[in-house]
């Protein structure tokens, strides 16, 4: 029999449909906004009928759509929610707008970390969404924006500005850029003992050299880069490494203050990167699973383009299982995505 007391089941039956209903009414306003409800970019190819549609959730586990109550209920019980984007396009900002609103509709208190922003701006960035006290413009010059990222902040800045209307965290996940650049011109090895190493935490930080990974960055940077030196992929891959290996250091941190905290409804994380950087779930989610040693709950979306003519690779995307979901969105006014 049941024992849970009839207020706290009654509580629990009320949030979890609020939050069904919050992302349904998300859900089809987002659809709306690309012109149609989950609309087919087109209707059919040759003749058949195109099996992916716009605003899809395809879990890759079984290759088939879940529906927005079957994702508002997976969310709910996540650690971290990993979303992973085509940059600067704006479909995928209101897709994680969608998942953020969804879980403060029931009545949880998310956590935001952005790959954007570097450890050198988090003082500024932590000022700009606690406070009036700083401007947009000196907000930028502080966060060092234009160092660490460059681009049109104004593609990112409605998550900036929904965490700040509700004061949640906003965690800069990237190491500083002088970092990295001193491990991508130098090597790991001969980095580690740059005073800026120590400086930012990172001296004897294990970074883990997985196989798979190696694989999968040392094929992309040779696709995107042509035929280079040996040493130069070295000391990119390694720079990658440190770079994810240093944003699997902000979440784990992160996760574990809400952990000690005392507030039941605080979290998930939700962290949003380019989806380079969950991938296979190799770059960043995998480090995380090995710094909390298994310890965590946690999904990988990677947010993607549909296009007709991209289903062959959105099939291939999701038999090899390039995330947990996939979740297929309108292509960006700035056009498809790039390879490289």
């Amino acid at each position: 029999m049941d024992k849970t007391p009839a207020p706290l089941a009654m509580r629990a039956i009320f949030v979890t449909f609020k939050v069904l209903l919050a992302i349904g009414v998300l859900w089809f306003t987002a659809a709306c906004t690309s012109g149609g409800s989950a609309k087919s970019s087109a209707a059919s190819q040759n003749g058949q009928h195109a099996p992916f549609k716009e605003w899809q959730i395809i879990d890759t586990a079984t290759g088939q759509p879940v529906s927005p109550e079957q994702w508002a209920a997976l969310l709910l019980q996540q650690d971290i929610i990993y979303l992973g984007e085509e940059h600067h396009n704006r479909f995928h900002i209101d897709a994680a707008i969608t998942v953020l609103r969804g879980l403060q509709a029931a009545g949880r208190t998310p956590a935001l970390a952005m790959e954007m922003f570097g450890w050198d701006g988090q003082t500024a960035l932590d000022q700009y969404v606690s406070g009036p006290e700083m401007n947009r413009q000196e907000f930028l010059e502080a966060v060092r924006w234009r160092q660490n990222w460059g681009g049109a902040f104004e593609d990112y800045e409605p998550l900036v500005e929904l965490a700040k209307e509700y004061h949640w965290t906003v965690d800069a996940m990237n190491p500083p850029k002088p970092l990295v650049r001193i491990v991508a011109k130098n090597g790991l090895a001969q980095a580690e003992s740059d005073p800026m190493m120590a400086q930012w935490d990172m001296k004897g930080e294990t970074i883990v050299d997985d196989p798979v990974y190696r694989m999968r960055i040392l094929q992309q940077l040779q696709a995107c880069h042509g035929k280079g030196d040996d040493t130069l992929y070295r000391t990119m891959l390694e720079a990658s490494m440190v770079r994810d290996e240093g944003m699997a250091k902000t979440l784990v941190q992160r996760l574990n203050r809400i952990r000690l905290g005392a507030d039941p409804m605080a979290g998930p994380l939700v962290s949003y990167t380019g989806a380079g950087h969950i991938q296979y779930n190799l770059p960043v989610p995998k480090r995380v699973i090995r710094r909390l040693a298994d310890q965590v709950r946690q999904v990988s979306v990677y947010m993607t383009s549909f296009e007709v003519e991209r289903t062959e690779e959105l099939r291939d995307m999701v038999q090899e299982k390039v995330a947990d979901y996939l979740w297929l969105t309108p292509v960006s006014a700035k056009g498809p995505p790039r390879k490289c």
